[in-house]
């Protein structure tokens, strides 16, 4: 390394390999999240690989990557996403790894979830099912047939109809 009166033999070589073009990913784009408007009213579904903010109506099922509900909007279907945000109202079932509930928000119906958030001030009606993966559906189909058979089974403590929570803020 130190050596006097000798020229120094770094070599031609480099000292690491740079990685070879095909092996190096560049990341994908962002894409800006698809809005839809309070004046907006749709009659189906809505599906998206992105991200959604919905602030208008609509009568069907929603799928995206992320969807935030917005406080006007109004939801009457089936909520499928990674992660959602609700400050609307939502009557239909919410499956998602991550359920947000805002303190606006107004919920009938199931939620099945990995994780879950309720803001003070929430309302939701019905039963939320802890799944580990909520998006397929065969757990889909064990958590629903365990809630049903919950609500089945009479002498039990538990209440058979959906319980509801109110929170109020303070």
């Amino acid at each position: 390394m130190f050596t006097k009166g000798k020229e120094a033999d770094y070599g031609t070589q480099p000292a690491f390999d740079a990685p070879k073009e095909s092996t190096v990913q560049k990341p994908k784009a962002r894409v800006a999240p698809s809005i839809f408007s309070a004046d907006l009213t749709i009659d189906g579904s809505l599906k998206s690989d992105g991200d959604v903010q919905f602030d208008g109506k609509i009568e069907g099922s929603i799928r995206a990557r992320s969807l935030t509900v917005g406080e006007e909007a109004v939801i009457n279907g089936e909520i499928v996403a990674d992660d959602v945000t609700i400050r609307g109202r939502v009557l239909g079932s919410i499956r998602s790894r991550k359920v947000h509930l805002a303190s606006t928000s107004h919920v009938e119906g199931d939620i099945f979830h990995n994780a879950l958030g309720v803001e003070s001030g929430a309302f939701f009606q019905g039963n939320c099912r802890h799944v580990e993966d909520p998006m397929s559906s065969e757990n889909l189909k064990e958590a629903r047939a365990a809630l049903a058979g919950k609500q089945d089974r009479p002498g039990k403590s538990e209440p058979s109809q959906p319980a509801t929570q109110r929170t109020a803020a303070a």
